[in-house]
């Protein structure tokens, strides 16, 4: 079994987004501190930013449009920046990009509301990456259904309170994590509510 310690903890509030640095060989623990909460992640290369997980790299080298623990997150250098350790919920989607502006406005007629690509971009500014364009991100607890048609139906995430993935890093990475701004559509069980990251070391 496992032996962790925490070395640093994060609390992202609804409707915002936080970044964290997780050396090599550390762990990242994503929670569901309430529950059926999506959090948009991107993960980079500390050591060379232009370096980040990229969910169609993942698609292509798993062969796969489902994570399991054991499951390399890929990027678009086509090796793994972390691994997926522990997961309690089993289901996630990396198909479908942060939500931005232009959602909002186009479907919703909204200027203002909160969105997960601004979130993202604005966690991510103080380690100035220096990318020209945000990373699509894998959305932990996003419950995506397919139809008969093979169409997307979008479910309320199946995680509880307390539910969480471990990621182990495989490099020193950076890492930034959106809770999920959409409380127009069951996202996120039609709320929004904070998450919490831990970073944690072997005992």
């Amino acid at each position: 079994m496992l032996r962790t310690r925490v070395k640093e903890e994060v609390i992202i509030p609804a409707y915002e987004g936080r970044a964290i640095v997780v050396p090599k060989g550390h762990y990242l623990c994503i929670i569901d501190m309430e529950g059926q909460q999506v959090g948009d992640f991107v993960c980079f290369n500390q050591g060379n930013p232009g370096e980040h997980v990229s969910p169609v790299h993942m698609r292509s080298s798993l062969s796969s449009i489902r994570l399991k623990e054991g499951d390399g997150l890929y990027s678009n250098y086509r090796r793994p920046l972390m691994t997926l350790v522990k997961d309690t919920v089993g289901k996630h989607d990396f198909f479908f990009p942060a939500c931005d502006y232009y959602r909002y406005k186009v479907d919703f007629d909204l200027e203002e509301h909160p969105n997960c690509h601004d979130n993202l971009e604005k966690a991510l500014k103080p380690y100035r990456l220096g990318y020209t364009e945000l990373p699509d991100p894998i959305n932990w607890f996003m419950n995506n259904v397919l139809d008969d048609n093979g169409d997307y139906v979008i479910e309320p995430p199946l995680s509880k309170p307390g539910d969480y993935v471990m990621l182990e890093a495989l490099d020193d990475v950076v890492v930034a994590v959106s809770a999920c701004s959409q409380d127009l559509a069951p996202v996120n069980g039609w709320k929004v509510t904070p998450l919490k990251l831990q970073v944690l070391e072997g005992i």
